[in-house]
Protein backbone atom coordinates (compact mmCIF):
# COMPACT_ATOMS: atom_id res chain seq x y z
CA UNK A 1 0.00 0.00 0.00
CA UNK A 2 1.43 3.50 -0.97
CA UNK A 3 -0.16 6.84 0.07
CA UNK A 4 1.20 8.30 -3.28
CA UNK A 5 -1.21 5.41 -5.23
CA UNK A 6 -4.45 4.94 -5.94
CA UNK A 7 -4.90 1.42 -5.80
CA UNK A 8 -4.78 -1.67 -4.12
CA UNK A 9 -3.65 -5.49 -4.65
CA UNK A 10 -6.50 -7.98 -3.95
CA UNK A 11 -3.06 -9.76 -2.67
CA UNK A 12 -2.35 -6.97 -0.19
CA UNK A 13 -5.91 -6.98 0.85
CA UNK A 14 -6.08 -10.45 1.63
CA UNK A 15 -2.97 -10.20 3.54
CA UNK A 16 -4.59 -7.38 5.52
CA UNK A 17 -8.44 -8.74 5.80
CA UNK A 18 -9.77 -8.28 9.39
CA UNK A 19 -7.66 -5.73 10.22
CA UNK A 20 -9.49 -3.73 12.35
CA UNK A 21 -8.30 -0.36 10.77
CA UNK A 22 -8.93 -1.69 7.17
CA UNK A 23 -12.60 -0.93 6.33
CA UNK A 24 -14.01 -2.30 2.86
CA UNK A 25 -16.48 -0.89 0.62
CA UNK A 26 -18.81 -2.49 -2.14
CA UNK A 27 -19.62 0.29 -4.20
CA UNK A 28 -20.97 -1.58 -7.62
CA UNK A 29 -23.51 0.28 -9.35
CA UNK A 30 -25.26 -0.39 -12.85
CA UNK A 31 -26.64 2.07 -15.18
CA UNK A 32 -30.95 0.66 -15.24
CA UNK A 33 -30.53 -0.69 -19.09
CA UNK A 34 -28.39 -2.98 -17.44
CA UNK A 35 -30.63 -4.50 -15.43
CA UNK A 36 -28.20 -5.36 -12.80
CA UNK A 37 -29.12 -5.30 -9.30
CA UNK A 38 -25.94 -3.67 -7.10
CA UNK A 39 -27.42 -4.58 -3.51
CA UNK A 40 -28.77 -8.09 -4.29
CA UNK A 41 -25.57 -9.13 -6.14
CA UNK A 42 -23.64 -7.59 -2.58
CA UNK A 43 -25.54 -9.81 -0.24
CA UNK A 44 -24.87 -13.09 -2.21
CA UNK A 45 -21.59 -12.41 -3.28
CA UNK A 46 -18.85 -9.85 -1.62
CA UNK A 47 -15.39 -9.87 -0.36
CA UNK A 48 -15.79 -10.78 3.33
CA UNK A 49 -16.39 -8.21 6.13
CA UNK A 50 -17.66 -5.67 2.94
CA UNK A 51 -19.59 -3.15 3.73
CA UNK A 52 -22.41 -1.99 0.83
CA UNK A 53 -21.76 1.94 -0.21
CA UNK A 54 -25.12 3.30 -2.16
CA UNK A 55 -23.79 5.54 -4.81
CA UNK A 56 -26.81 6.84 -5.67
CA UNK A 57 -28.59 6.61 -1.78
CA UNK A 58 -25.52 8.52 0.31
CA UNK A 59 -25.77 11.55 -2.98
CA UNK A 60 -27.68 15.21 -2.57
CA UNK A 61 -31.12 14.97 -2.08
CA UNK A 62 -31.85 18.37 -3.25
CA UNK A 63 -31.20 18.30 -7.48
CA UNK A 64 -32.58 15.89 -9.87
CA UNK A 65 -29.25 15.01 -11.07
CA UNK A 66 -28.41 12.05 -10.35
CA UNK A 67 -25.71 10.81 -7.78
CA UNK A 68 -24.20 14.49 -6.77
CA UNK A 69 -21.83 14.75 -4.19
CA UNK A 70 -23.62 15.07 -0.95
CA UNK A 71 -23.05 17.52 1.61
CA UNK A 72 -20.32 17.46 4.30
CA UNK A 73 -22.64 16.62 7.08
CA UNK A 74 -24.69 14.01 4.94
CA UNK A 75 -21.18 12.51 3.80
CA UNK A 76 -20.03 12.01 7.73
CA UNK A 77 -23.30 10.81 9.25
CA UNK A 78 -23.61 8.57 6.30
CA UNK A 79 -20.04 6.90 6.77
CA UNK A 80 -20.38 7.39 10.62
CA UNK A 81 -23.23 5.35 10.16
CA UNK A 82 -20.82 2.64 8.21
CA UNK A 83 -18.56 2.59 11.44
CA UNK A 84 -15.57 4.24 9.17
CA UNK A 85 -13.42 6.42 11.31
CA UNK A 86 -11.03 9.39 9.82
CA UNK A 87 -8.49 6.67 11.28
CA UNK A 88 -9.74 3.74 9.35
CA UNK A 89 -7.98 2.61 5.71
CA UNK A 90 -10.73 2.79 3.11
CA UNK A 91 -10.48 -0.23 0.15
CA UNK A 92 -13.47 0.24 -2.70
CA UNK A 93 -14.10 -1.90 -5.13
CA UNK A 94 -17.09 -2.76 -7.63
CA UNK A 95 -18.38 -5.98 -9.37
CA UNK A 96 -17.34 -4.57 -12.84
CA UNK A 97 -13.41 -3.90 -11.77
CA UNK A 98 -13.03 -0.28 -12.65
CA UNK A 99 -16.45 1.22 -12.90
CA UNK A 100 -18.33 2.96 -9.77
CA UNK A 101 -15.35 2.32 -7.29
CA UNK A 102 -13.44 5.17 -8.46
CA UNK A 103 -16.13 7.65 -7.57
CA UNK A 104 -16.69 6.51 -3.72
CA UNK A 105 -12.56 6.69 -3.68
CA UNK A 106 -13.01 10.32 -4.88
CA UNK A 107 -16.07 11.08 -2.60
CA UNK A 108 -13.77 10.27 0.40
CA UNK A 109 -10.54 12.49 -0.83
CA UNK A 110 -12.87 15.98 -1.79
CA UNK A 111 -14.22 15.58 1.47
CA UNK A 112 -10.57 15.39 3.43
CA UNK A 113 -9.98 11.30 3.68
CA UNK A 114 -7.08 9.95 2.00
CA UNK A 115 -6.99 6.99 3.43
CA UNK A 116 -8.31 5.58 0.92
CA UNK A 117 -7.80 3.57 -2.09
CA UNK A 118 -9.90 1.27 -5.14
CA UNK A 119 -8.91 -2.62 -5.09
CA UNK A 120 -6.97 -2.76 -8.15
CA UNK A 121 -9.30 -5.01 -10.74
CA UNK A 122 -12.47 -5.34 -8.28
CA UNK A 123 -14.49 -8.42 -7.59
CA UNK A 124 -13.63 -9.92 -10.90
CA UNK A 125 -9.45 -9.92 -9.88
CA UNK A 126 -10.69 -10.83 -6.19
CA UNK A 127 -12.83 -14.13 -7.57
CA UNK A 128 -10.18 -14.69 -10.60
CA UNK A 129 -7.45 -14.71 -7.31
CA UNK A 130 -9.23 -17.39 -5.19
CA UNK A 131 -9.49 -16.15 -2.63
CA UNK A 132 -12.72 -16.36 -0.28
CA UNK A 133 -16.41 -14.76 -0.70
CA UNK A 134 -18.86 -13.91 1.54
CA UNK A 135 -22.22 -15.53 0.40
CA UNK A 136 -24.09 -14.76 3.07
CA UNK A 137 -25.09 -11.36 4.84
CA UNK A 138 -24.81 -10.45 8.33
CA UNK A 139 -27.33 -8.51 9.95
CA UNK A 140 -25.13 -5.99 11.27
CA UNK A 141 -23.91 -5.39 7.94
CA UNK A 142 -27.31 -4.94 6.03
CA UNK A 143 -27.93 -3.04 9.23
CA UNK A 144 -25.42 -0.26 8.70
CA UNK A 145 -25.51 0.03 4.64
CA UNK A 146 -29.42 1.16 5.18
CA UNK A 147 -28.42 3.17 7.87
CA UNK A 148 -26.00 5.16 5.89
CA UNK A 149 -29.10 5.87 3.92
CA UNK A 150 -31.13 6.89 6.35
CA UNK A 151 -28.77 8.90 8.19
CA UNK A 152 -28.53 11.46 4.35
CA UNK A 153 -32.21 11.86 4.63
CA UNK A 154 -31.90 12.80 8.35
CA UNK A 155 -29.17 15.36 7.13
CA UNK A 156 -30.84 16.19 4.20
CA UNK A 157 -34.31 17.28 6.72
CA UNK A 158 -32.57 19.37 8.78
CA UNK A 159 -32.39 16.67 11.64
CA UNK A 160 -29.39 15.73 14.02
CA UNK A 161 -27.78 12.35 12.96
CA UNK A 162 -26.96 9.52 15.55
CA UNK A 163 -23.32 9.31 17.15
CA UNK A 164 -20.88 11.60 13.82
CA UNK A 165 -17.91 10.23 14.50
CA UNK A 166 -16.45 10.94 11.10
CA UNK A 167 -14.86 14.52 10.59
CA UNK A 168 -15.06 16.07 6.47
CA UNK A 169 -12.82 18.72 5.60
CA UNK A 170 -13.83 20.13 2.03
CA UNK A 171 -11.84 20.46 -0.97
CA UNK A 172 -13.17 22.71 -3.20
CA UNK A 173 -10.61 22.38 -5.89
CA UNK A 174 -11.32 18.81 -6.62
CA UNK A 175 -14.69 20.18 -7.13
CA UNK A 176 -16.23 22.00 -10.94
CA UNK A 177 -19.57 23.09 -10.98
CA UNK A 178 -21.46 24.48 -14.04
CA UNK A 179 -19.94 27.87 -13.82
CA UNK A 180 -16.82 27.12 -14.05
CA UNK A 181 -17.33 24.97 -16.99
CA UNK A 182 -18.88 27.75 -18.68
CA UNK A 183 -16.46 29.77 -18.35
CA UNK A 184 -13.50 27.79 -19.31
CA UNK A 185 -15.52 27.16 -22.60
CA UNK A 186 -14.53 30.97 -23.18
CA UNK A 187 -11.29 31.13 -20.70
CA UNK A 188 -9.75 27.99 -22.35
CA UNK A 189 -7.52 27.64 -18.78
CA UNK A 190 -7.89 24.30 -18.16
CA UNK A 191 -8.12 21.35 -20.65
CA UNK A 192 -11.16 19.51 -20.50
CA UNK A 193 -11.32 15.64 -20.73
CA UNK A 194 -14.54 13.23 -21.45
CA UNK A 195 -14.68 10.30 -20.16
CA UNK A 196 -17.21 8.73 -22.15
CA UNK A 197 -17.03 6.46 -25.13
CA UNK A 198 -16.12 7.81 -28.48
CA UNK A 199 -19.47 7.59 -29.94
CA UNK A 200 -21.78 9.18 -27.63
CA UNK A 201 -18.94 12.36 -27.15
CA UNK A 202 -19.14 12.73 -30.76
CA UNK A 203 -23.36 12.41 -31.07
CA UNK A 204 -23.24 9.34 -33.26
CA UNK A 205 -24.10 6.63 -30.39
CA UNK A 206 -27.04 7.51 -28.07
CA UNK A 207 -26.68 8.36 -24.35
CA UNK A 208 -28.07 5.36 -21.93
CA UNK A 209 -30.19 7.76 -20.03
CA UNK A 210 -33.73 8.05 -21.58
CA UNK A 211 -34.02 11.93 -23.20
CA UNK A 212 -30.27 12.57 -22.83
CA UNK A 213 -28.77 13.87 -26.34
CA UNK A 214 -24.81 12.76 -27.32
CA UNK A 215 -22.84 14.82 -27.98
CA UNK A 216 -19.70 17.29 -26.07
CA UNK A 217 -18.95 20.36 -23.86
CA UNK A 218 -17.04 22.85 -26.83
CA UNK A 219 -13.35 22.42 -26.40
CA UNK A 220 -13.29 19.14 -24.62
CA UNK A 221 -10.63 16.10 -25.58
CA UNK A 222 -12.37 12.31 -25.66
CA UNK A 223 -10.36 9.97 -23.43
CA UNK A 224 -12.41 7.16 -23.09
CA UNK A 225 -12.33 5.74 -19.10
CA UNK A 226 -12.12 1.68 -20.08
CA UNK A 227 -8.12 3.29 -21.69
CA UNK A 228 -7.13 3.75 -18.11
CA UNK A 229 -7.21 -0.47 -17.27
CA UNK A 230 -5.98 -3.49 -18.91
CA UNK A 231 -7.55 -6.65 -19.95
CA UNK A 232 -7.62 -7.67 -16.50
CA UNK A 233 -9.60 -4.58 -15.28
CA UNK A 234 -6.18 -3.80 -13.41
CA UNK A 235 -5.01 -0.08 -14.08
CA UNK A 236 -2.13 0.96 -16.37
CA UNK A 237 1.47 1.78 -15.21
CA UNK A 238 2.06 5.21 -14.54
CA UNK A 239 4.24 5.31 -18.24
CA UNK A 240 1.60 3.83 -20.49
CA UNK A 241 -1.32 6.22 -18.79
CA UNK A 242 0.67 9.12 -19.45
CA UNK A 243 0.71 8.42 -23.11
CA UNK A 244 -3.12 7.82 -23.29
CA UNK A 245 -3.64 11.09 -22.33
CA UNK A 246 -0.51 12.58 -24.06
CA UNK A 247 -1.62 10.41 -27.46
CA UNK A 248 -5.26 12.49 -27.19
CA UNK A 249 -3.09 15.73 -27.27
CA UNK A 250 -3.61 16.40 -23.17
CA UNK A 251 -0.71 18.32 -22.00
CA UNK A 252 0.42 16.96 -18.18
CA UNK A 253 2.17 19.92 -17.68
CA UNK A 254 -1.26 21.69 -17.75
CA UNK A 255 -4.76 22.17 -15.77
CA UNK A 256 -7.17 19.66 -16.59
CA UNK A 257 -10.60 19.04 -15.36
CA UNK A 258 -12.61 16.05 -15.96
CA UNK A 259 -15.93 15.42 -17.20
CA UNK A 260 -18.20 12.31 -18.20
CA UNK A 261 -21.63 11.86 -18.21
CA UNK A 262 -22.41 11.80 -14.40
CA UNK A 263 -19.63 12.10 -12.59
CA UNK A 264 -19.09 8.23 -12.10
CA UNK A 265 -16.58 7.55 -14.74
CA UNK A 266 -14.69 10.57 -14.74
CA UNK A 267 -13.33 9.38 -11.14
CA UNK A 268 -11.89 6.44 -13.34
CA UNK A 269 -9.36 9.09 -15.34
CA UNK A 270 -9.04 10.62 -11.74
CA UNK A 271 -7.52 7.63 -10.53
CA UNK A 272 -5.36 7.23 -13.50
CA UNK A 273 -4.02 10.90 -13.20
CA UNK A 274 -3.27 10.00 -9.21
CA UNK A 275 -1.00 7.48 -10.29
CA UNK A 276 0.88 9.76 -12.97
CA UNK A 277 1.08 12.17 -9.97
CA UNK A 278 -1.65 14.59 -10.56
CA UNK A 279 -3.38 14.61 -7.18
CA UNK A 280 -6.04 17.80 -7.29
CA UNK A 281 -7.58 17.24 -10.82
CA UNK A 282 -11.30 18.34 -10.30
CA UNK A 283 -14.10 16.54 -11.58
CA UNK A 284 -17.53 18.57 -13.29
CA UNK A 285 -20.25 16.76 -10.86
CA UNK A 286 -23.06 17.38 -13.56
CA UNK A 287 -21.07 16.43 -15.81
CA UNK A 288 -23.28 16.28 -19.71
CA UNK A 289 -25.99 14.98 -17.83
CA UNK A 290 -26.67 18.71 -16.49
CA UNK A 291 -25.31 20.55 -19.83
CA UNK A 292 -27.20 18.68 -22.19
CA UNK A 293 -30.15 19.45 -20.48
CA UNK A 294 -29.95 23.33 -20.41
CA UNK A 295 -30.76 26.01 -23.49
CA UNK A 296 -28.13 25.30 -26.52
CA UNK A 297 -27.85 28.92 -27.17
CA UNK A 298 -26.36 29.19 -23.64
CA UNK A 299 -24.99 26.18 -23.29
CA UNK A 300 -23.73 24.60 -26.87
CA UNK A 301 -23.20 21.05 -28.06
CA UNK A 302 -20.81 19.74 -30.27
CA UNK A 303 -21.21 16.47 -32.21
CA UNK A 304 -18.93 14.84 -35.26
CA UNK A 305 -21.78 16.30 -37.55
CA UNK A 306 -21.59 19.89 -36.59
CA UNK A 307 -25.37 20.06 -35.29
Amino acid sequence: MAQDDSVVSAQWLQQHLGQPDIKILDASWYMPHESRDAWQEYQVAHIPGALYFDIDGISDRTTHLPHMLPSEEAFAAAISALGISNHDKVIVYDGKGFYSAPRVWWMFRILGHDKVWVLDGGFPQWQASGFNIGSSCPDDAVLKSKAANSAVETAYNGELANAVTFQTQFRHQLLWTLEKVKHNVAAKAHQVVDARVKGRFDGVMPEPREGVRSGHIPGTVCVPFPEMSDGAQTLLPADELSKKFEQAGISLDHPIVLTCASGVTACILALGLYRIGKHDVPVYDGSWTEWEALPDNDYPIVTSTGS
